[in-house]
């Protein structure tokens, strides 16, 4: 198909009138750690994220040292939706926190296995995690 960068990517975007729902990328994907990402094919011979296309496109540019997250709390947690409004600009570890993933899921976490809490007296913060003072005490 012929045309601009920004016809050819339109061209391959489910509806995309309402600014609440998702607009899902309809063409070609790739998968990381079992979530399929859109890529859009330029003309510069190159794949590039289709929501960062998309961002880039209707927003602006990306800031450096920053990625794109799909904003759950707006509702969206499609990888393929490339509406803007969906999008926001995070730091890498803010996207990651906010994720599903083993690092989000224990950062998320308030108590440990045994029910203490974990706060700024009973938590022992190292280089990869955090322990449970009252449970070391135990020597649990």
């Amino acid at each position: 198909m012929r045309g601009t960068s920004e016809e050819r990517f339109w061209a391959k975007v489910g509806p995309h009138t309402d600014s609440k729902v998702c607009w899902i990328w309809l063409a070609g994907f790739r998968q990381s750690r079992g979530l399929k990402y859109g890529v859009f094919g330029t003309y510069k011979g190159h794949g590039v994220y289709a929501h960062r296309f998309a961002y880039e496109l209707l927003v602006g540019p990306i800031p450096k040292g920053m990625t794109i997250d799909h904003v759950k709390t707006r509702g969206c947690t499609n990888t393929l939706c490339v509406n803007p409004s969906h999008l926001e600009p995070v730091t890498r570890k803010e996207n990651i926190l906010r994720g599903m993933g083993v690092s989000a899921l224990n950062a998320r976490k308030t108590h440990c296995k045994r029910g203490h809490l974990f706060d700024e007296v009973n938590t022992y913060r190292y280089k990869s995690g955090r322990k449970c003072r009252a449970c070391k005490r135990l020597g649990v």
